[in-house]
């Protein structure tokens, strides 16, 4: 039988910014680790690197991470992309998962057919939305940044420690530094 559900299409416009939203499996709160923040983190500058694109905006919740990314190259793979930040950061929570919380892995396992897997991120891409306007721009990293505060983990978008709206405020000590957005992008 085939499957009805539907798959977000991808489109890697040159020049056009991503907005970027992945979710934890179930909206298990994995990202309320430290730990798990870090290797999110590693994942997406290991990324930067190797497909050469610019994190311009931020915010890792407990159950899901926006991003908001440009990639520098004009021939580019979005997904491939999102594959290299998620997939490392799975591959290290579940070798985690194993060694130190065994008794979690059934709540990450999923049976298809003979195949079994364990997940840390839902299924699929994603979310992805391509942006090339700057007021859109600007509109995703306010929501971006404000993600915290309308959920009620933080007073103000600064005051949330994974998130880029600290070094917007020009505050130090913020773990993941964005790339600065050029300025045609902020008129």
């Amino acid at each position: 039988m085939r499957s009805t559900r539907r798959h977000r299409r991808t489109f890697n416009e040159p020049g056009h910014a991503h907005a970027l939203t992945f979710s934890c499996y179930h909206s298990y709160h994995f990202l309320a680790a430290e730990r798990t923040c870090r290797w999110l983190a590693g994942a997406i500058d290991a990324a930067r690197k190797r497909y050469k694109f610019q994190l311009w905006a931020y915010v890792f919740m407990p159950d899901h991470a926006h991003l908001l990314v440009f990639p520098s190259r004009e021939q580019h793979n979005i997904a491939a992309i999102r594959k290299a930040i998620k997939s490392p950061v799975a591959k290290r929570a579940v070798r985690f998962l194993e060694e130190h919380e065994p008794a979690w892995l059934p709540r990450i396992t999923r049976r298809r057919g003979q195949k079994v897997e364990h997940l840390f991120w839902q299924s699929g891409g994603g979310y992805d939305r391509n942006l090339d306007e700057p007021s859109t721009l600007l509109a995703n990293i306010e929501y971006i940044h404000m993600n915290p505060v309308r959920r009620g983990l933080a007073q103000t978008g600064t005051d949330w420690k994974w998130s880029s709206a600290r070094c917007f405020a020009g505050r130090k000590g913020s773990p993941l530094l964005p790339d600065p957005i050029p300025p045609d992008w902020l008129d």
